[in-house]
């Protein structure tokens, strides 16, 4: 199932338009908000799907009805360009247990590169919620290794895949390998160049985020 904010006009895209925006990307504090505020708005469209159970509330006048996620839930994300977004997951999903995951594209000589993965930090996940959050969604690469070491760790209730924008490659990509996982997007983008690179995307969340690497 594929959620994709940008075919309803919101605020999202707004946050999304700035975020692309080579003027508005040299302020790296206003471009980790604008990630941060995509995590929250993508944080309340997931809440809506998930499971829910009723409880009553104690006010100080009486008892009021109520209802609760029935699911624990995980916040995971890949590092580094990942932290703003689940920054602004986690400020509405506060009680929820999180993984970190360390992956980054190993560039070679040749123009080709590969994911290497170093660490993963997760709690208990059998049959609990694990909402996955990466800003760019591009080959897929990232998240299938990401995933496929998560699921060693147990199996989920549910798994969402949240990213700020998507290229339609990487989102044919993780829906034919893990159809039960349902993604939510802020935009799609149709091109991926040869370099693996969304057009017209936004560039490198991670370095606009917090300044360049050196490419290893």
């Amino acid at each position: 199932m594929i959620h994709n904010l940008s075919i309803q006009n919101s605020i999202a895209s707004q946050f999304i338009k700035e975020l692309r925006d080579i003027h508005i990307q040299k302020d790296s504090l206003r471009f980790r908000r604008n990630l941060e505020r995509i995590g929250e708005i993508l944080a309340y469209e997931i809440s809506k799907d998930m499971p829910y159970e009723p409880i009553e509330v104690e006010t100080p006048l009486g008892i009021a009805k109520s209802t609760k996620c029935s699911k624990e839930i995980i916040l995971g994300t890949i590092l580094r360009a990942g932290l703003p977004m689940h920054t602004g997951m986690h400020n509405y999903f506060d009680k929820a247990e999180n993984a970190f995951i360390s992956a980054y594209r190993c560039h070679h000589k040749d123009g080709s590169f590969e994911i290497k993965l170093e660490y993963v930090s997760c709690p208990e996940i059998e049959d609990k919620i694990l909402i996955l959050c990466d800003p760019m969604l591009a080959t897929g690469a990232s998240m299938d290794i990401a995933l496929k070491e998560i699921f060693k760790l147990g199996t989920p209730h549910q798994t969402y895949i949240a990213t700020a924008i998507a290229s339609q490659y990487g989102i044919d990509y993780i829906s034919r390998i893990y159809p039960k996982a349902k993604i939510w997007t802020g935009a799609i983008d149709e091109e991926l160049t040869a370099k693996s690179y969304i057009v017209p995307g936004l560039g490198d969340a991670g370095d606009l985020s917090f300044g360049s690497k050196i490419q290893r």
